[in-house]
């Protein structure tokens, strides 16, 4: 029964791509290259000499200043101007993940990879510099998105948002401290006294989470809701948090942490969701490594959480709350679909690593799912994002003949200060967000949240859910394009 049941999968996901693919394949370093250089594009506060996106310019260099801290620096998450600090540690700890899990296959785009983690952790560095206070957001989200101006000319409120002991964020808080020591892993060989900073911030940082404990949208629910509101709870990044310690130091107090926790801290819920939000797949699929290694027979309940994780996404047995378009686009119901096809087709491709060096295969139920299944269920959805759709369009700007051409996203909508040297006001930019015509600057590498369940993409900025890219849709996607640059058949 299970190896029938398997090549039914593969027959169903041979025949889909074969409907829609390009003839000649897909350049998926070149498509890498790309989604890496899209960083750039995202970036604030004073841009280095080496900056390859011309088109923008230096911003935001006065945030943090009402709050006598400097703030500048980091990325803006989207199409918008303010920097929410919830999804760009997210952002830094995929990022680094890629690069942790994939490095041999990146080649010569390793330094830039690097340097989009780095200008990640050099501004969570700064959020966190001060004792007992950890700086969430900058910028008011109501008052930036009551406008459409280019961040060069941004006069918006730079309000500066943070958590304390009496305003507890262990959400976000965890979220950083993962970011932190997954990026000192990066940063070990390359350049070990920035990366022991990272770590022993990192520690404090995890520290401050689990000794204050609740969620940031709580403490400033009127700030970060409903923009980045955590709807899951904190107890998912104190996990998270702590495996990723663990991986960084090895030290037996995290391992403790979670095995102590596991239950308390609700480690087997929701396990088919992976994102900025929740992060109840990742842990699993992170500590997996390990248990399926041998060498940690005690957390044995997350690998089974990680193999319940697997057999709910699969095609034709999927989960309820996965399901996959008639083109065979994985669709998750709320905004920014890609967030979640990039998202678990990582962790689809991560695993299938991890099977692969252990040997080992996922039952699932009258099917058994195999390594070579999983990588090919990721690489359907990648060959999707490139180009092979129903509409055969890439949802990566800049890639292949045809993409969005008028993506959300304000920097690349208005003309940029190189065109237009006097300031664009608020109100003003107005008219090139109802413009029907294509936005002036291409943002290279950008990946739009995408089309829905049938396949059906609106090319229009109105349409925020479906056309604005943002850096957690590219960071794990940096990971699978490297591993398939490498492994294109």
């Amino acid at each position: 029964m299970a190896p029938k049941y398997t090549s039914f999968i593969f027959l169903f996901l041979l025949l889909n791509s074969f409907q829609y693919s390009f003839g000649g394949g897909h350049d998926y370093h070149d498509a890498l290259r790309k989604s890496i250089l899209f960083f750039e594009g995202q970036r604030s506060g004073k841009l280095p000499p080496d900056q390859r996106i011309k088109w923008r310019r230096d911003s935001a260099l006065h945030d943090g200043a009402s709050a006598g801290v400097d703030l500048t620096g980091g990325y803006y998450d989207a199409g918008d101007n303010v920097k929410f600090v919830f999804p760009m540690a997210f952002t830094t700890t995929l990022l680094s993940w890629s690069i942790i899990d994939f490095k041999r296959n990146i080649g010569n785009e390793l330094g830039n990879a690097v340097k989009a983690v780095k200008w990640g952790t050099d501004f969570l560095l700064k959020a966190t510099a001060k004792e007992g206070v950890i700086y969430v957001q900058v910028g008011d989200a109501f008052s930036d998105h009551s406008c459409w101006e280019r961040p060069e000319d941004m006069d918006t409120l730079r309000t500066v948002y943070k958590i304390d002991e009496n305003h507890p964020g262990s959400d976000v808080a965890g979220e950083i401290a993962a970011a932190l020591a997954a990026a000192s892993i990066v940063f070990r060989s390359l350049d070990s006294s920035y990366s022991n900073l990272l770590l022993d911030r990192a520690v404090k940082v995890f520290d401050f989470a689990n000794r204050h404990r609740g969620a940031y949208s709580s403490s400033l629910h009127s700030a970060v809701c409903p923009f980045y509101c955590d709807f899951n709870g904190y107890q998912d990044e104190l996990l998270w948090g702590a495996a990723w310690l663990h991986k960084a130091t090895r030290r037996r107090q995290y391992r403790e942490y979670i095995v102590k926790n596991e239950v308390i801290l609700r480690a087997g819920d929701t396990i088919n969701e992976f994102g900025w939000d929740n992060k109840h797949a990742g842990i699993n699929v992170l500590i997996s490594k390990e248990v399926l290694m041998g060498k940690a027979p005690d957390l044995k309940s997350f690998q089974v959480n990680a193999d319940a994780f697997i057999c709910s996404i699969l095609p034709g047995i999927s989960h309820p709350q996965v399901q996959y378009s008639p083109g065979g686009l994985i669709v998750k119901p709320g905004v920014c679909n890609m967030q979640h096809v990039t998202s678990l087709s990582f962790l689809l491709l991560t695993y299938s690593n991890y099977l692969s060096h252990a040997n080992h295969v996922v039952p699932c139920g009258s099917m058994t799912a195999t390594p070579a299944l999983l990588k090919h269920i990721a690489k359907r959805q990648v060959d999707y994002i490139l180009g092979d759709n129903p509409r055969r369009m890439s949802y990566m700007v800049g890639y292949g003949p045809h993409y969005p051409l008028r993506i959300h996203h304000r920097g690349s909508s208005v003309p940029s200060v190189t065109a237009h040297s006097a300031r664009i006001g608020c109100k003003e930019g107005s008219r090139y967000f109802f413009s029907p015509n294509p936005n002036p600057n291409r943002l290279i590498g950008a990946v739009v949240g995408g089309p829905n369940l049938t396949d059906s993409f609106p090319d229009a900025r109105p349409f925020f859910q479906e056309s604005e890219p943002t850096t957690y849709v590219n960071a794990p996607l940096v990971g699978l394009l490297a591993y398939f640059s490498a492994h294109p058949n």
